[in-house]
């Protein structure tokens, strides 16, 4: 069996069993080859999770490159089926080990499609049709992640398993990104904050990331297609019956249940 197809389906059977995953009998040798994993995991799951309507970005602020021990960003998918509404109420029991992110997610107006690169961070913003105050979903899915490796954690799409998105804010009617302080608040209580600066220095760096890397593997982004564009505090770890709360000055407020 070809080693990435091999490696995609040991991921994929896996995430359909809420297993944790142990470290891959052939992993991918580089992150160039995890992000090759990633493409065929994502084959896989179609059925599982839908197709990809967008894509999440890890690592983009200090506190999570510290936190994961990766110095740079990746990425990874999201999926129809796993896109939520604020005030869903979901089941810690899906996840092998839930977690949550606060974070600014952006949804595109127009393509960037791989021949335009490079692409700058004003360029991309003019691309923005709206943002949405977000939740991503995380889920810890392995024995150990910390002896997992970027390879392999890129192929499992990093740790993504969904997001939760408040209302939209059109980009006209939004003041300066960087500026926007976030608010994490489990079960009633502040437990994180960070801001906007805190994302690649801006959140549009981080989507500039996102459209560049795609382009040096001959992809585009698309028109409609959802970005999460990186946390601004560190992974909070729930446990059954949390209720999240994520406030984002300017932005809005988004909520979820993890019962």
């Amino acid at each position: 069996m070809d080693r990435i197809l091999e490696a995609a389906k040991a991921i994929a059977q896996a995430r359909r069993n809420h297993a944790p995953l142990k470290a891959l009998e052939v992993p991918p040798a580089d992150e160039a080859e995890g992000y090759q994993v990633q493409r065929a995991l994502h084959d896989l799951l179609l059925k599982q999770v839908g197709p990809l309507v967008g894509y999440k970005i890890g690592c983009t602020s200090q506190v999570m490159q510290e936190y994961i021990g990766i110095p740079h960003p990746c990425g990874g998918g999201v999926f129809e089926k796993v896109v939520h509404d604020s005030g869903v109420k979901l089941a810690a029991s899906d996840y092998v080990r839930v977690g949550v992110e606060c974070e600014i997610a952006v949804r595109l107006k127009r393509d960037l499609a791989p021949g335009e690169a490079p692409f700058t961070a004003e360029w991309v913003g003019e691309a923005v049709e709206a943002y949405h105050p977000a939740i991503e979903i995380v889920d810890d899915r392995y024995v150990e992640w910390e002896s997992m490796g970027a390879p392999t954690l890129i192929a499992d799409d990093f740790f993504a398993a969904g997001c939760v998105l408040g209302p939209s804010v059109e980009r006209t009617s939004m003041a300066d990104l960087k500026a926007v302080k976030g608010r994490a608040i489990v079960n009633g209580k502040e437990v994180s904050r960070g801001t906007g600066a805190d994302v690649l220095g801006h959140p549009h760096n981080a989507l500039a990331w996102l459209a560049n890397h795609l382009a040096a593997e001959g992809k585009g982004l698309h028109a409609g297609q959802l970005v999460l564009t990186g946390s601004l505090v560190k992974t909070l770890w729930l446990k059954p019956g949390d209720k999240v709360r994520m406030e984002l000055e300017g932005l809005g407020v988004v909520e979820a249940e993890f019962s």
